[in-house]
């Protein structure tokens, strides 16, 4: 496997720069290439590689290093290692000629990896992620905004990923830094979903009611991002509560969530946040996520009808999770060929996403129990989910 500094000369070579040249158009110093090139470091801050990428008219994964494309759409462990480490111990000491980290540059970093998150490309991720915690991480107590939303996204990773100590450890360290309610409630928004991904649902409820108080906004001015965030603490609420066999709690809080919606009017990222979109949309998938949850197929079939599905994105963080409540209900009512249809569409659209759904695996499983013969197409999503046969 090629190191940053080989990437890096093969790059430099074939746009005809010499060490010098690239120094110069990059703002790296020299020494920095050259330390690279020759192997005498193994890799280079981000912020260090968007810069010779610019330079290089590369992307920043070319250098960084490409993901394992055999390993795209698999569950392992194993592929969040730097992660973790990354998230658990203290930033490398900088070399003597080392360049520090800046806010603007780990900002600028972010902001060009934030739609790997939002795509669900979590192979690259596992690349992008460890180098970028290490630098937000070095820049100090200035750096503080940035690394909140750095841990927010990489706890949101891991809960997706099912990396729950690894989320733990980003989101608990988000919440710390909170500088105020509005921007720790974004964190427990994800703290509540890993307390439901683990089973905790008390810990859920009680977490989710007690800042749903303290993010209630006073309706005649609140302001969208008051709303927004309000809305998704008792989408919280909500969640817990009908997985608790809590329906009438359930029902009151969804309810509070519909009023905040309408108030609203329309889906709201506040900061184009996309794990903190919420609207009117947002709180018909959830009504129709509960709807699942106490075995009422038909209803998630008549709620899924008045969803404006064109509007969402295919790797939006909801839209997915509703695909699936969907394909349940329908395999749920004996339609075993249009569930089968929206896994491959789930599939299609977000090869990496599908695989740690453990809900798509029991719902496949179901499905094959469910036909006398396996198709090609069965046998194949069976080895995306894994599920054995």
């Amino acid at each position: 496997m090629s190191t940053a500094g080989q990437r890096v000369k093969e790059v430099r070579k074939r746009r005809g720069l010499s060490q010098r040249e690239l120094a110069d158009a990059s703002g790296v110093s020299l020494s920095t290439i050259r330390k690279l090139e020759q192997g005498e470091r193994a890799t280079a801050r981000l912020e260090t590689l968007r810069k010779l990428a610019h330079a290089l008219r590369v992307p920043t994964m070319r250098l960084a290093g490409e993901p394992n494309p055999e390993d795209a759409s698999a569950e392992t462990v194993d592929r969040w290692t730097a992660v973790r480490e990354a998230l658990e111990r203290p930033p490398l000491a900088p070399g003597l000629d080392d360049e520090p980290p800046t806010v603007s540059g780990v900002r600028a970093a972010l902001r060009e990896t934030e739609p790997l998150f939002s795509g669900d490309q979590f192979a690259a991720l596992s690349v992008m992620l460890p180098p970028l915690l290490r630098d937000a991480e070095a820049l100090g107590p200035e750096g503080r905004r940035v690394r909140v939303r750095l841990l927010q996204l990489a706890g949101w990773l891991m809960v997706q990923t099912r990396q729950f100590k690894a989320a733990e450890t980003a989101l608990e360290r988000a919440l710390d830094d909170a500088a105020d309610r509005l921007e720790g409630a974004a964190t427990v928004n994800t703290l509540c979903w890993l307390l439901l991904r683990q089973g905790e649902l008390g810990k859920a409820y009680d977490l989710a009611v007690k800042w749903a108080d303290e993010t209630e906004p006073r309706m005649s001015r609140a302001t969208p991002t008051e709303l927004s965030t309000w809305g998704w603490m008792l989408l919280r609420v909500s969640a817990a509560a009908v997985r608790n066999s809590q329906p009438g709690e359930a029902e009151d809080a969804l309810k509070f969530a519909t009023a905040a919606a309408v108030a609203l009017g329309r889906e709201h990222a506040p900061e184009n946040d996309f794990l903190r979109t919420f609207g009117p949309t947002t709180v018909k998938l959830k009504a129709a996520e509960n709807a699942g949850v106490i075995d009422r197929p038909d209803m998630v079939l008549r709620l899924a009808e008045r969803i404006p599905f064109s509007g969402l994105k295919p790797t939006s963080n909801n839209r997915n999770r509703h695909l699936l409540d969907v394909a349940d209900a329908y395999v749920k009512t004996g339609d075993y060929a249009e569930s089968f249809g929206k896994l491959q569409q789930i599939n299609a659209d977000s090869p990496e996403w599908l695989p740690n759904q453990r809900y798509a695996r029991d719902i496949l499983g179901r499905v094959i129990s469910g036909r006398r013969t396996l198709t090609v197409e069965m046998r194949t999503m069976a080895n995306v989910v894994g599920l054995p046969l």
